[in-house]
């Protein structure tokens, strides 16, 4: 697995596709290692000649981790983001939108298009903020804008997004949660794999089981708050916005605050997509991405 050096971090990154292919680089969510991206999604992309790039997240994966900070009390964040209080954390996503832009200048990739999913999607707005001149496109999947006020998970998915990543540590348990989690927050709409997730989730557990990593990523989030909300408006980089209307993480409504916050978005909305990346929605998403940038290009 090649690392990259960059803001004061190792990176663990993963190219595929032809050369002379567009670079297309994945900031994956919370927790999102490389193999998290399903290899039906990678392998899309791949046909459609982009030359895509993976990377693990600073405290994930095969990348620099944050051990001396410990796990996130994430209740306790929440708590005080709500009251407006400061949320200490050990980086934010303005950080990891600059691991992002200086991964790309260590692979020497002057400018990409970036497809941001979940909190991947925050730090993909962050990185079209910070460093325009590194965006060909964006395209932000699955994510809020950040603004407060939007609707917000309920019930048993915010219950959830508090609780410890498998707290049985096991490997067996990181495959049943796997389960779980797509009943919970998969996309009822479309056939469910459940041998296949429970495969990458025994992989995920062996190449690297760190839930505190996963907690920090969330925390991270809560401590930038709404901070980009007042620039969405100074994004230049075409804009696609790819949400499932049927996503209980991330409800409809925080997707349609990004397209209405960013100048000349456009959004997709697929019927019966929740928070994942089903393979029966991976051919639309894909075109989608595929058509964004042409028709980008183009113009």
């Amino acid at each position: 697995m090649p690392m990259a050096t960059t803001n004061g971090i190792e990176m663990a990154y993963e190219i595929s596709g032809p050369e002379t292919g567009e670079p297309l680089l994945l900031v994956g969510g919370l927790g999102v290692q490389i193999i998290s991206w399903t290899q039906t999604f990678v392998d899309a992309l791949v046909a459609r000649r982009f030359r895509v790039i993976a990377y693990d997240n600073r405290d994930i994966g095969l990348s620099t981790k944050h051990d001396d900070w410990g796990p996130a009390d994430i209740k306790t964040a929440f708590s005080q983001a709500r009251a407006k209080e400061k949320v200490a954390a050990p980086y934010t996503l303005e950080d990891m939108a600059d691991d992002a832009a200086g991964l790309l200048d260590a692979i020497g990739v002057a400018k990409a298009h970036i497809v941001g999913s979940s909190n991947g999607g925050a730090v993909a707005q962050t990185l079209a903020i910070r460093h325009p001149s590194k965006i060909a496109t964006m395209i932000s999947v699955m994510a809020t804008s950040g603004r407060r006020g939007l609707p917000r998970p309920t019930g048993d998915v915010a219950e959830w997004l508090a609780k410890p990543r498998n707290p049985s540590g096991t490997r067996d348990g990181a495959m049943d949660e796997a389960i779980s989690t797509s009943h919970l927050i998969g996309s009822p709409g479309f056939p469910r794999n459940e041998a296949e997730i429970r495969d990458r989730a025994g992989q995920l557990y062996d190449r690297s089981f760190y839930p505190a990593g996963n907690s920090r990523h969330l925390l991270a989030s809560i401590a930038s708050g709404d901070s980009r909300v007042a620039k969405l408006s100074e994004i230049s980089a075409p804009t696609l916005v790819i949400h499932g209307r049927d996503d209980p993480l991330v409800p409809l409504g925080c997707a349609e605050d990004v397209q209405k916050s960013i100048p000349g978005a456009q959004i997709l909305v697929i019927d019966g997509m929740g928070h994942d990346y089903p393979d029966g929605a991976v051919p639309t998403i894909a075109d989608a991405i595929a058509a964004h940038t042409s028709n980008a290009q183009a113009g």
